[in-house]
């Protein structure tokens, strides 16, 4: 397992360093285009600009958050500015004029732009409707499961990873008597540049979190089975994946 869990970061890393291009553009604003995906499947893009002698802004320009209108879903209401407000910060990253920020130095550059990236992702993806029909968010759903079964859990744990990369985790279940350590993981897409990033996160920080925690992805499938290819990568890299229209198995194996 050591030797695929490596193979999983090391390839992953090295996609990333592949596939990020930059150009210039006139004002002197570098723009960053990642290989990473929104739900348009158009690759995010960062915008780099010098802000001080030593210090460099990194912005996505206000492109999240005004998706999130476009597509009808609002931040507002004290629940989901709750929820907001715990992704960027976790990530340490500000909002400002619904403009996601970051600065960094040089020697930061790197960090804080995964940083950036993995909460544009996020708010992205937990802010999906968890139904079309339903004004709900999926990760509010999620919580409220866990809050109804009386399921003890953190949300939002930041864990060191062996890359030097910080990932956050949605939901930690604190180990028990009858039960180790457990780690939920909220998948709203199965896309394979979503699934990969959760595994990559999982891995990267099971190399330093300790062999008895268990992970768990819960997907948001809606009526529609998990595919088996799907299922066969989480099986693959020992990560629980469940659907949501089956979460009833959860209350088992999260409330011990």
């Amino acid at each position: 397992m050591s030797t695929r869990v490596d193979l999983l970061v090391d390839s992953y890393l090295s996609w990333i360093q592949r596939s990020v291009s930059a150009r210039e553009l006139d004002s002197g604003v570098h723009e960053l285009t990642t290989p990473f995906l929104d739900r348009h499947n158009d690759h995010l893009q960062i915008y780099a600009e010098q802000h001080a002698q030593d210090l460099i802004l990194l912005t996505d320009d206000g492109y999240i958050i005004a998706e999130l209108k476009s597509s009808g879903v609002d931040s507002r209401g004290p629940r989901r500015q709750a929820l907001l407000e715990q992704i960027l910060g976790g990530y340490g990253i500000e909002m400002r004029d619904s403009e996601l920020r970051a600065t960094a130095t040089l020697d930061q550059l790197g960090h804080r732009l995964h940083s950036l990236v993995q909460a544009m992702l996020s708010v992205d993806d937990r802010f999906v409707l968890a139904q079309n029909t339903v004004g709900t968010i999926f990760a509010e759903d999620v919580a409220r499961y866990l809050d109804l079964r009386d399921i003890r859990y953190t949300p939002r744990i930041k864990f060191p990873g062996k890359s030097g990369l910080d990932h956050m985790m949605d939901f930690v279940v604190p180990k028990s008597t009858r039960a180790p350590e457990r780690v939920v993981q909220v998948v709203n897409s199965t896309r394979r540049d979503r699934v990969e990033n959760v595994l990559f996160a999982i891995n990267d920080a099971r190399a330093l979190r300790g062999r008895d925690t268990e992970y768990f992805a819960v997907v948001n499938n809606g009526e529609v089975g998990i595919s088996s290819e799907v299922l066969q990568a989480f099986d693959t890299y020992d990560v629980k994946a469940r659907p949501w229209s089956a979460k009833e198995q959860l209350t088992t194996e999260l409330a011990a």
